[in-house]
C-alpha cells in the first residue's frame, strides 16, 4: 500500500522548511502563495538583498505546483498569431518573446541553485489525435517557425517511434522544452529562497490584507506581516482575505494517475526519449514518465469529485488503448489538481494599490510563466516600475459565469471519458 496517492508528494528529492508565521515582521515584500510564481519571485527579491516573507495557507506546493503535470513548456497554450490578436501586435510580441525564453529560465534556476527535480530537457511532443489535430499542429507550426521557435513537425512514423504508440497521426516537437517533478521544483525554488534570506511560513493562512499608511499590513495567525510591496500569488486555490482580491477565473480540474515502474523492455519502447507529451483533443490529455520509469496519464476532470470513478476507468481504458502491452497494469497513484483558467487563455497581473499586484490565470501553463511571472512581478515592485512586467497590468478583471463553465468543462470531460470508456 503506498503511503501518498500523488507521485509528486511521495516521490519528492526536495525538501523546505516553512513554520508557521509566529511573531511580527517588517519587510520590504510579503508574498501570499508558495506556489512556483510567489518562491520565484521570493527566491528573486532576496537574491537582489530585500527582505521578503512568504505566507502559504498549506505547504510549500500544495496547490497546483504540486499537482502540475510537469511539462516545462515555452509560450501560452494560444498559436502566436491569437496572442498578438488579443494583446496587440507589440504587447503580444512582448509576451511571446519573453515566454519563448521560460523553459531556459526554468533549467538555468534548476541548475544554479542545485535543484533536485527530475529536469529533463529533451524536449515536448504535441501529439495529433486525429487528422484535424494534425492539420492545427502544422499550423501552429507555421507560426512558431515565423516567430523563430524551433518546432519541427513529426509525421505518424516518426511519432510512433518517439512515443512507443501508434495511436496518433503526427506531433509537434518543442526542442526548448521539457519535464520536471513539479512539487520539488517548487520546494526547490523555496529552499533556495530561503537559503538566500527569504522567510518561509507554511500553514500560514491570511485574514486580511489592507493598506496602512505607506505600508500593507497582512494579518496572519494573529500576527502582522507589515510590508512595503506586496505579491498575491494564490491562482486557483486563492482562499480569501476579504475585499482587496477576489481573482475571477474558471475553475478546471486535472486528475492524473501513474503506474509503478515500468521493466526495462518496455522502457526501450514507451517513450524512450523521456518527452512530455499531451495531445490536441479537446478534452485534452497527456502521458510522460517520471525518472524511474512510472507512466503517469492525465486528462482533464476532477478525480476527487462525483466523477472520480469515470475519470479513474477512462485512465486505464486510455494507457490500454495507447499501450496494449499495458492492458490491467495497475495504477497506485491518482490525484487531482486544479487550473485558472481564464476566457482568453492569456494570464492576469492585477495592480491592487501602490506597489501591489495579483498574478493568476495561467490556464494550464504554470511552471515556465508562472516562474517568470513571479521573478519579473518581484523585479518590478522592488524597481518601483512597471517596464520589467512581462504585461500591463489592469485594475480589474471579469470572468462571465465561472461557477456554470466549471461544471461545463466537468460535464464534458465526464461525458468524453465515459464515452471513451464504453468505445473501448
Amino acid at each position: 500500500m503506498i503511503s501518498d496517492p500523488n507521485l509528486w508528494r511521495a516521490s519528492a528529492a526536495e525538501c523546505v522548511t516553512a513554520p508557521p508565521l509566529d511573531a511580527d515582521v517588517t519587510v520590504d515584500l510579503a508574498v501570499i502563495g508558495g506556489g512556483f510564481t510567489g518562491c520565484a519571485a521570493a527566491l528573486e527579491a532576496a537574491r537582489e538583498g530585500a527582505s521578503v516573507c512568504l505566507l502559504e495557507a498549506e505547504t510549500i506546493g500544495h496547490g497546483g505546483s504540486g499537482r502540475n503535470v510537469g511539462l516545462v513548456n515555452a509560450g501560452l497554450w494560444l498559436p502566436p498569431e491569437t496572442v498578438k490578436a488579443q494583446l496587440g501586435e507589440a504587447a503580444g510580441g512582448k509576451l511571446l518573446a519573453i515566454l519563448s525564453e521560460a523553459p531556459a529560465r526554468v533549467f538555468d534556476l534548476i541548475a544554479r541553485e542545485g535543484i533536485d527535480c527530475e529536469a529533463t530537457r529533451n524536449g515536448t511532443l504535441h501529439l495529433a489525435h486525429s487528422p484535424k489535430g494534425f492539420a492545427d499542429l502544422g499550423e501552429r507550426h507555421r507560426q512558431g517557425r515565423a516567430i523563430g521557435a524551433p518546432l519541427e513537425l513529426l509525421d505518424a512514423a516518426e511519432t510512433a517511434r518517439r512515443t512507443g504508440s501508434d495511436a496518433f497521426h503526427g506531433a509537434l516537437l518543442d526542442p526548448r522544452a521539457g519535464t520536471i517533478q513539479p512539487l520539488a521544483y517548487a520546494r526547490g525554488l523555496a529552499r533556495a529562497a530561503g537559503e538566500a534570506g527569504a522567510g518561509l511560513h507554511g500553514q500560514s493562512p491570511v485574514q486580511a490584507v489592507t493598506r496602512a499608511g505607506d505600508h500593507w499590513a497582512v494579518s496572519c495567525r494573529g500576527h502582522l506581516v507589515r510590508a512595503r510591496r506586496l505579491l498575491v500569488a494564490t491562482n486557483a486555490y486563492h482562499l480569501g482575505f476579504g475585499p482587496l482580491f477576489q481573482p475571477r477565473f474558471v475553475p478546471v480540474h486535472y486528475c492524473q494517475y501513474a503506474t509503478d515502474p515500468l521493466p526495462p523492455a518496455l522502457l526501450e519502447r514507451i517513450l524512450p526519449g523521456r518527452e512530455g507529451c499531451w495531445d490536441t483533443a479537446m478534452v485534452m490529455s497527456s502521458v510522460r514518465l517520471d525518472r524511474a520509469g512510472r507512466l503517469i496519464i492525465g486528462g482533464i476532470g476532477n478525480g476527487d469529485g462525483p466523477g472520480a470513478r469515470v475519470h479513474a476507468a477512462w485512465a486505464r481504458r486510455k494507457l490500454a488503448a495507447l499501450y496494449p502491452q499495458l492492458r490491467g497494469i495497475a495504477l497506485p497513484y491518482g490525484w487531482t489538481g486544479r487550473i485558472a483558467m481564464t476566457s482568453d487563455h492569456v494570464p492576469k497581473i492585477l495592480a491592487l494599490g501602490p506597489d501591489a499586484y495579483a498574478c493568476f490565470g495561467y490556464s494550464g501553463r504554470g511552471i515556465g510563466p508562472g516562474t517568470l511571472f513571479g521573478t519579473l512581478t518581484a523585479r518590478a515592485l522592488l524597481a518601483g516600475s512597471e517596464s520589467p512586467l512581462p504585461l500591463a497590468p489592469v485594475s480589474r478583471h471579469d470572468e462571465m459565469a465561472p461557477a456554470l463553465l466549471a461544471a461545463w468543462y466537468e460535464a464534458g470531460s465526464c461525458l468524453t471519458h465515459a464515452t471513451a470508456e464504453r468505445r473501448a
